[in-house]
């Protein structure tokens, strides 16, 4: 805080309030605040009914709470605030997290108060994970592959992309996934579905000769996984198995590149640089990876004019794809950590060319 010159930092519920204080909150119509300042216990403002997700924390914690009259909220974010030693100052929240509901209600009772992006700020403490954090992405991994194992033998002609995602779902939790998924699975078949990087499953039933997209995850004790791999339904096309190992090579590069003092723009360049020269460069139009933790997308993001330096610790998706409307798309997505003497793979699917159905 002292750092980024902010007097504190107010985080509503999501990832980063569940980072500092270990507590989950659902977003919802009743608001929560965390105040965080340098020199005073945090204060935490919520709903009563809640009350016993405080209890044996094993660090302090002075709490507001307001009862089911919405009336009562501004009392309780007065009382926060005051406990918090507030006053005005600059406070520090998520632009990208916090509601109109906890912002107005801390503009309310701080009028001599500004309000500024905090994301960087609190970016630089999740961005790094420990070790326990690096395994909890690697079980979520390990969860995720497990899922799509059991769910390939579905896997053929005239079943649809609906039914492969509701399996996939069913598998992922069966195998201890924890039920808030990443996202639901994306489930792509065909010339125009699987040439789509963020298709929403259909009723489409498999045909002989498309592409597969799958792309789905895992959470583990609040840590994500989120894989992509491509299949062949039966035998395709000379130019489709072309454009798959320009992809698998894309991500070989990429994956390669990934080592401390390496700037994240250097990771995009290495896995573009293989599908330009194979002369798809305009049917990649995405970044190469985004940032994996408590999100599934959060810095470091892998974007060609990204300078920011790679660390240990680091966490991130190596996700090169080509896409073709009419034709078909490919994209193989694995996730990485940064380690002290290169980049540490988190994810062990195959990715030679599978073919199903």
């Amino acid at each position: 805080l002292a750092e980024a010159g902010l007097d504190a930092l107010a985080l509503n519920a999501g990832p980063s309030l569940v980072y500092l204080t270990g507590m989950h909150f659902h977003l919802m119509e009743r608001p929560v605040i965390g105040l965080f300042t340098p020199d005073k216990t945090p204060v935490l403002v919520m709903a009563q009914l809640e009350i016993g997700k405080t209890h044996n924390l094993g660090y302090d914690l002075e709490v507001c709470t307001y009862g089911e009259d919405p009336s009562m909220w501004s009392r309780a974010f007065a009382e926060g605030v005051q406990k918090a030693g507030l006053s005005g100052g600059e406070i520090g929240i998520e632009y990208n997290q916090c509601r109109v509901l906890e912002e107005s209600m801390l503009q309310t009772v701080l009028p001599e108060a500004t309000f500024a992006n905090a994301e960087d700020t609190v970016a630089a403490l999740r961005m790094y994970k420990d070790a326990a954090e690096l395994a909890a992405m690697r079980k979520a991994a390990e969860i995720a592959e497990a899922a799509l194992e059991a769910t390939k033998p579905l896997i053929k002609v005239g079943v649809t992309e609906r039914q492969i995602a509701s399996e996939l779902v069913g598998q992922l939790l069966r195998h201890g996934s924890d039920p808030d998924l990443p996202f639901f699975p994306i489930v792509s078949g065909g010339p125009e579905n699987s040439a789509n990087p963020h298709a929403v499953p259909t009723d489409r039933a498999l045909q002989a000769g498309d592409l597969l997209v799958i792309d789905y995850g895992a959470n583990y004790e609040g840590y994500l996984s989120d894989i992509t791999r491509t299949f062949a339904i039966g035998e395709i096309s000379a130019e489709l198995q072309k454009i798959y190992e320009t992809v698998k090579q894309a991500n070989a590069a990429g994956r390669a590149k990934v080592a401390p003092g390496v700037a994240a723009g250097e990771v995009d360049a290495a896995a573009r640089a293989v599908i330009d020269a194979a002369g798809y460069g305009e049917y990649f139009f995405h970044r190469t990876g985004h940032g994996l933790g408590m999100e599934g997308h959060e810095p470091p993001y892998i974007r060609g004019d990204n300078q920011r330096v790679l660390q240990p610790g680091m966490t991130f998706t190596v996700e090169p794809g080509i896409y073709i409307t009419g034709l078909g798309g490919v994209r193989i997505e694995d996730d990485v950590a940064v380690a002290a003497d290169g980049c540490d793979t988190l994810t062990t699917l195959p990715r030679e060319l599978e073919t199903l159905g």
